[in-house]
């Protein structure tokens, strides 16, 4: 069993928990994530089973889409709702304008400070470990692109908060909780994120996620992309050779570039993906082979 399967993660699980659960019911160990969602995040998920685990170092660096909820007038230290509320100031005095004009200068290619309870080793340690133990991390600003932050709805429905929903899209990396922390820093009020939907990573997208309920019911054919299918997905680009190419590229052998920029996939004449390869000094050379020698 080969493939992808697109989860609607829900709250309250972490990435690895979905993995684990994906193991478990696909009845294999060989099972990764393209990329983490919090637990407190909900949405898309995507999951590598069998050799389709090594397609995943090429969709954790793609761009990211989120559905998120920006609560101004509270500040928290783990920047969204999960942490305990470390300062509080009204918001009622900031105008839409300012919050538009704020979100604005966040959009594009920014130098981001990651949330302090985040991943991020710090010293050999993670940095969500320091703080919790007490620690103050600081950590270095991050060049990261924010091509998409719509407004969708700005409600004012509890004294002294405000709530911004948001549409983004971002390069990997970038940390929506950060967007939520900056915002609320920019207007002088502080900010946290409350909700946080991932709708879409590369080119796999919400339309297409499943439930993990549904999941249960289909185990063990778990896979909704096949390996090639896969693969014509996560790139851009992709080529198709000869028999005789597919044999040599199998091997380990390099093939003559076509220029083609970035990693790509190459299928045979059966359609099965022989291997991703990258090309550099007039060759294209595999990087990850997946069809089996001869």
């Amino acid at each position: 069993m080969d493939g992808i399967v697109i989860v609607d993660k829900p709250a309250g699980m972490t990435s690895h928990d979905v993995v684990a659960r994906v193991r478990r019911l696909a009845r294999t160990r060989r099972v990764g994530h393209g990329g983490t969602l919090d637990p407190m995040a909900t949405g898309v998920l995507v999951v590598g089973v069998g050799r389709a685990t090594r397609l995943l170092t090429y969709v954790i660096g793609t761009d990211k889409g989120y559905a998120a909820t920006i609560r101004l007038g509270q500040r928290t230290v783990t920047d969204d709702a999960e942490g305990e509320v470390v300062a509080t100031r009204s918001a009622d005095a900031v105008t839409d304008e300012a919050i538009r004009a704020g979100l604005a200068a966040l959009t594009g290619e920014i130098d981001q400070v990651p949330s302090a309870v985040s991943a991020i080793k710090v010293g050999g340690r993670r940095a969500y470990h320091r703080v919790r133990e007490g620690e103050q991390v600081a950590l270095a600003p991050r060049r990261v692109r924010i091509s998409r932050l719509d407004v969708r709805a700005i409600r004012r429905e509890l004294p002294g908060l405000v709530d911004v929903e948001v549409d983004l899209a971002c390069s990997s990396g970038t940390y929506v909780r950060a967007v939520a922390r900056d915002l609320g820093e920019t207007l002088g009020v502080g900010g946290h994120l409350t909700a946080l939907r991932r709708t879409f990573v590369g080119g796999f997208t919400l339309a297409e996620a499943i439930p993990l309920a549904e999941l249960e019911q289909r185990a063990p054919d778990v896979v909704s992309l096949s390996l090639a299918e896969a693969a014509r997905r996560a790139f851009a680009d992709h080529r198709e050779v000869d028999a005789g190419q597919a044999r040599a590229l199998s091997h380990g052998r390099p093939l003559p570039a076509v220029g083609v920029t970035g990693p790509y996939p190459v299928f045979a004449p059966t359609g099965e993906l022989v291997a991703v390869v990258a090309e550099r000094g007039g060759a294209a050379r595999p990087e990850a082979v997946f069809a089996p020698a001869g």
